[in-house]
């Protein structure tokens, strides 16, 4: 059964399209792709993301038992901060990739991805049962709404009492916006600086009216799933399902920083994922961009053009609104992630030249 969010007479209202994604009714888009992505490049956009999951790790040995689950090391993030960081397998597989908020020094958010929200609270119900500490799903008690772009700090300042400038990348509070109390924390998944409002999900439609008011001079557009998606393709930031997977582990993606293998507490999958550091990927993350107008798509086959061997798959790939041109990131064989390198990608038939480039194809200006 599809779930609705808190927020779905809203988009109703607004004419928004819907699509099923993870299981949750969720909003595609509004007006058309290419004005809501370059919303969120020069102005603002606002976005639903009440579909994430939401789980709390609480207790005394909180911070040990997020160590001992993830490959990251919780126990060194400091109180109102967060890092990325992914819960992976015996194998090293990524089961998913998170983001921990540490709220308290015995309290941890976590948000994990729609699709994998149950896959991950029964994973750490596991790993922490030998810890004194609890694990609860909040999902339910949780509406998530997003502002992201150049002048978010702007619309989310007139309607917080937070002080903005002392909130920083990767940093989450407590505060109260439109009247209603929430956390409030500076990230987002498009490439620019934006916030995330976790609120209760009763008072989400009051939240997300007050914003698109107050955000109507700044010219904010509320923003679906798809231009979503061209954002963070363009960001060069994975996506669960496409770039992350249970078949790879974070150094065929490229983000072996995140595994902390200096922690004292021993963690699930370090052997593998050691053994793949010191192998070294054969497969890898690349960026591809093409100067032709047919853009590379999921599970396209990468070629050689010497030989016509395929020698990778893509796994995102779009026209970039904000380049101009067709951008892909695919797994390509080790020998090939060169930037510069000439390769070709199969579509439908035809071989289109391609040439490999440093990720992310996008990096917004600092102010």
């Amino acid at each position: 059964m599809t779930r609705a969010t808190p927020l779905q007479a809203e988009h109703q209202q607004l004419g928004a399209s819907f699509t099923d994604f993870a299981g949750w009714n969720m909003p595609v888009r509004y007006t058309s792709d290419i004005a809501e992505h370059t919303a969120v490049r020069t102005t603002a956009g606002l976005f639903d993301l009440s579909h994430m999951g939401e789980l709390e790790v609480i207790g005394a040995c909180a911070a040990r038992a997020l160590d001992h689950s993830l490959v990251g090391r919780p126990s060194k993030i400091g109180i109102g901060r967060a890092r990325y960081s992914m819960l992976c397998a015996e194998d090293g597989g990524i089961i998913d990739d998170l983001v921990v908020y540490r709220l308290a020094e015995d309290h941890f958010l976590i948000v994990a991805n729609a699709s994998n929200t149950d896959v991950v609270r029964d994973e750490l119900k596991q790993r922490i049962a030998g810890f004194s500490t609890e694990l609860r799903d909040t999902t339910e008690d949780w509406a998530l709404i997003a502002v992201q772009g150049p002048v978010a700090g702007q619309i989310v300042g007139e309607l917080s009492d937070a002080d903005l400038d002392d909130l920083k990348y990767y940093a989450i509070t407590e505060t109260t916006l439109a009247g209603s109390n929430i956390l409030l924390a500076r990230t987002g998944y498009t490439g620019e600086d934006g916030f995330e409002i976790y609120c209760r999900p009763a008072e989400a439609p009051q939240i997300w009216a007050e914003l698109l008011r107050v955000g109507a001079p700044y010219e904010l557009k509320p923003c679906g799933l798809a231009c979503r998606d061209t954002l963070r393709l363009e960001a060069g930031m994975p996506l669960y399902g496409n770039e992350l997977s249970r078949e790879l582990t974070p150094f065929e993606a490229g983000l072996g920083r995140v595994v902390a293998f200096g922690k004292e507490e021993d963690f699930v999958g370090r052997e593998a994922l050691a053994r793949r550091r010191d192998e070294g990927a054969q497969r890898v993350l690349v960026g591809l961009t093409s100067s032709g107008r047919r853009s590379p798509r999921s599970g396209y086959a990468v070629l050689d053009p010497a030989t016509g061997r395929e020698i990778g798959t893509v796994t995102s790939g779009a026209p970039s609104p904000t380049l101009g041109h067709p951008i892909a990131m695919a797994y390509v064989d080790s020998a090939f992630e060169e930037p510069d390198t000439r390769l070709q990608v199969d579509i439908r038939g035809t071989h289109d030249d391609v040439l490999v480039v440093p990720l992310p194809f996008y990096r917004r200006q600092e102010s």
